[in-house]
C-alpha cells in the first residue's frame, strides 16, 4: 500500500554546501510561517555549538504541509544532516527514515570526500538522488562541469540505472531560489524555490509500505524531556501506532518487553503536533517506553519481528579521559569525580551511535570517529561543569594475520597555488601519496590517500604554510597496512617551575625563548605548560619571576615595554599539540596543557623507566 501523500527525504551533503540554508527556504516559502516568523539563519542549528562553529553536528527533523500548484496537500518530511565526516554516525542511521535524498553540491567546488562517503550509503539504502547544484550566485560557478563531475561519482560507486537517471535542481540557497534550467538563472538574485517542491514531489517516491502489515517502527534517534524522560524518534516500516497500544520494544540484543505507548507525535513545523494515530512510512516521536534506545524495533505483540540492526562504521581514533588531579582542581568546575565522569559518558554512548567506550577504573578510553568529534563532546561536558583531563589522541590499529593495519584516509586539500611546494613537503613527511591535482583558478586542489596519525597536528602547519588560506577535508578510506614512523612535535615546551601568577617582566624575559601560551596575571603551577620552545627539548622556567627593587635608579626604567600576543589555545589545538607524556587540562573557565608528572624529579624517573623498558 503506498502512501501517497508523504514524502521522506534527507538532505546529504559535503560540509558548508548550503545543507541547513537550504532548509532555512524551504520552510520560509512552504506557505506554513507568518512572514517574519522565521527569524535568523540556520533555523535548525539550535545548538550553541553548531551556532557558533557554523558546522551542523546533530541530524534535524521537521516537516511542511505543502499544497502543490494543482491544489494537492503533501506531507513532507525533512533530514537535515551533518556534513563533517566525524559525525557521518550519524547520517548513516537517519537515512533509515528517508525514501530519497537531495545531494547538494557546490557549484564551485563540486564532488568532495564527504560528498562520496554519504552518497554511498544513500545508494547502499536503495534510495535515488535529487541532484541540486547550489550557490550558483557565485561569480566562479561551473555548473556543467559540477554535474558531470556528479554523474562520474555515480557511476564510480556502482549506481544502478535508476539513480543515473536523477533530476537536477540549480539553486542558491543563500537567495532562495530553485530552477530546472542553469541558464535562466536570476541576475537580480530574486524568484522562488517551488521548482524544488515540485521536483521532491514528483521524484522521491511515496513509501511503499503495508499498513496492515503487523506493527514495525525502528528508533533512530532520541530526545529527553525533563517531564516525560526519554523520546523515540523514528519510523513506522508496517502496521500503524496508536495512543496507548501495548508494543514489544526488542532492543540490539534481542530482549523482548513490552510496555504502553503513552503519547504520540507527528512532525508538523519546526515541532511536533500529539496525535493518536501514526500512518504506515511516517515519521513520529513516541513518549512512555521505559529505557528505549537507538536501534530499537516497536512490534506487534502478537507476532514480534525485530528490523535489520543499524549498522555504523567503527571508530578509527580514541584518547582517555580521567579526573582533573592538578593543584588547581574542583576550583571552577561542579562535577570533578570519577563516577560523574563515567555517567555523563555512559549518558553519551545512548545518543551517540558512533563512539564506544572502556572503563578502566582510573580513567576512560573513549573511541569516535575524528578529533572533531571527540572534541565536541569534550567542549560539551567542559559547558555542562565538569573538570577533567584527557591524553594525546591515537588511531586504533586491527590485527590480521599477524599483520599491523592502520586507519587510512583520503585527504583533499584545496590551497594558493604558490603554496603547493611547501605543503607537499609536509604531506610528503607524513607518509601521503598523492592521487590526484587540479588547478581552479589562482587555487589548486590535491587529492592524497595519508594515514590518519598523520593528520593529527597537520592543521595547524598547514595553516601556517599557507598563511592561514588551507582549506582541508578528509574521510575514512580503508583500514591499510602500517606506514611506518611519522615525525611528532619537533620543538619543546616551557615548563613552569613554580606556583603563582604570571608577570610581565616574566615574559618580556622569555620572549626570545619561544612563544607563550599565557597572559599576565594568569595563575600557573609547577608542571604547566606555558609556552612552545623554538628549538628541541624541553626547558623549566620561572614565569611567576618578578623584577628586584634596588634603590639604583635604571637607565631603561621609563622605557615602554611591548609584549608579544600569546598564543591562543583552543581545544581541538591543544589536542593536536600534546605529546605523549602530556594532558590537556579541561574546566568550565579554563583549557590548559600540562605534563602528565608534573614535578621535574618524577619526569626524570619515569624517562629512565621508559628508557630502560625499550633497552
Amino acid at each position: 500500500m503506498s502512501r501517497q501523500n508523504i514524502r521522506s527525504i534527507a538532505i546529504i551533503a559535503h560540509v558548508d554546501h548550503g545543507k541547513t540554508t537550504l532548509v532555512d527556504q524551504l520552510l520560509r516559502q512552504s506557505g506554513l510561517f507568518r512572514q517574519g516568523e522565521l527569524v535568523g539563519d540556520c533555523i535548525l542549528d539550535s545548538n550553541p555549538l553548531e551556532r557558533e562553529r557554523g558546522i551542523t553536528i546533530l541530524s534535524k527533523n521537521c516537516a511542511i504541509d505543502y499544497i502543490n500548484r494543482h491544489g494537492s496537500q503533501f506531507h513532507i518530511n525533512i533530514v537535515d544532516t551533518p556534513g563533517h565526516a566525524d559525525f557521518s554516525g550519524e547520517v548513516e542511521r537517519v537515512l533509515m527514515m528517508a525514501d530519497g535524498v537531495l545531494l547538494l553540491v557546490d557549484a564551485f567546488e563540486g564532488v568532495m570526500p564527504q560528498t562520496r562517503y554519504v552518497l554511498s550509503k544513500a545508494l547502499a539504502r536503495g534510495l535515488k538522488p535529487v541532484v541540486v547544484i547550489n550557490k550558483m550566485d557565485r561569480a566562479d560557478a561551473r555548473p556543467k562541469e559540477v554535474l558531470n563531475e556528479v554523474f562520474d561519482l555515480l557511476v564510480d560507486l556502482g549506481a544502478e540505472d535508476h539513480a543515473l537517471d536523477f533530476p537536477v535542481v540549480y539553486a542558491s540557497a543563500r537567495d532562495g531560489w530553485a530552477l530546472l534550467d542553469a541558464d535562466n538563472c536570476p541576475v537580480d538574485g530574486r524568484g522562488d524555490i517551488h521548482d524544488l517542491f515540485d521536483v521532491i514531489i514528483e521524484h522521491v517516491p511515496a513509501p511503499q509500505l503495508d499498513a496492515s502489515a503487523p506493527l514495525q517502527a525502528l528508533i533512530t534517534t532520541l530526545d529527553y524531556s525533563d517531564y516525560v524522560g526519554r523520546i523515540g524518534i523514528g519510523r513506522v516500516f508496517a502496521g500503524q501506532l496508536k495512543t496507548k497500544q501495548k508494543v514489544v520494544v526488542i532492543d540490539r540484543h534481542g530482549k523482548h518487553t513490552t510496555q504502553q505507548i503513552s503519547q504520540l507525535f507527528r512532525f508538523d513545523g519546526l515541532g511536533r503536533k500529539e496525535t493518536d494515530l501514526i500512518d504506515v512510512g511516517d515519521l513520529c516521536a513516541v513518549v512512555g517506553l521505559d529505557n528505549i534506545d537507538i536501534g530499537d524495533t516497536l512490534a506487534d505483540p502478537q507476532n514480534p519481528v525485530a528490523l535489520p540492526a543499524l549498522k555504523v562504521d567503527e571508530p578509527t581514533l580514541h584518547m582517555s579521559f580521567r579526573i582533573n588531579d592538578g593543584p588547581f582542581s574542583k576550583q571552577e568546575g561542579e562535577y570533578v569525580t570519577n563516577s560523574q565522569i563515567r555517567q555523563r559518558l555512559n549518558k553519551e554512548l545512548q545518543t551517540n551511535v558512533a563512539m564506544q567506550l572502556q572503563d578502566c577504573g582510573d580513567q576512560f578510553v573513549v573511541s569516535g570517529r575524528g578529533l572533531l568529534h571527540l572534541g565536541i563532546l569534550l567542549e560539551n561536558m567542559r559547558r555542562e561543569g565538569y573538570e577533567l583531563t584527557v591524553g594525546k589522541p591515537d588511531v586504533i590499529y586491527h590485527y590480521q594475520q599477524g599483520k599491523r593495519l592502520e586507519p587510512i584516509e583520503r585527504l583533499v586539500i584545496d590551497v594558493p597555488s604558490e603554496s603547493v611546494g611547501s605543503v607537499m613537503q609536509l604531506l610528503g613527511d607524513r607518509r601521503a601519496d598523492m592521487i590526484g591535482m587540479e588547478a581552479l583558478g589562482s587555487r589548486t586542489r590535491m587529492e592524497f590517500i595519508i594515514p590518519a596519525r598523520g593528520l593529527i597536528g597537520l592543521r595547524n602547519r598547514l595553516l601556517t604554510a599557507t598563511q592561514g588560506e588551507v582549506i582541508m577535508h578528509h574521510r575514512f578510506y580503508e583500514y591499510g597496512p602500517f606506514c611506518g614512523p611519522i615525525p611528532g612535535r619537533v620543538n619543546g615546551v616551557m615548563i613552569a617551575t613554580e606556583i603563582g601568577q604570571v608577570t610581565a617582566y616574566a615574559i618580556e624575559q622569555l620572549a626570545d625563548r619561544g612563544a607563550i601560551f599565557v597572559e599576565p596575571g594568569q595563575r600557573v603551577y609547577e608542571g604547566q605548560i606555558v609556552g612552545e620552545h623554538c628549538k628541541e627539548g624541553d626547558i623549566p622556567v620561572n614565569i611567576v619571576r618578578q623584577k628586584k627593587l634596588t634603590n639604583v635608579r635604571s637607565a631603561t626604567k621609563e622605557a615602554t615595554v611591548t609584549l608579544k600576543v600569546s598564543r591562543r589555545i583552543t581545544l581541538e589545538w591543544a589536542l593536536e599539540y600534546i605529546a605523549d607524556d602530556e594532558l590537556v587540562e579541561l574546566t568550565p573557565q579554563s583549557i590548559r596543557l600540562r605534563k602528565r608528572w608534573l614535578k621535574e624529579t618524577d619526569r626524570r624517573r619515569n624517562a629512565r623507566k621508559l628508557h630502560s623498558s625499550k633497552d
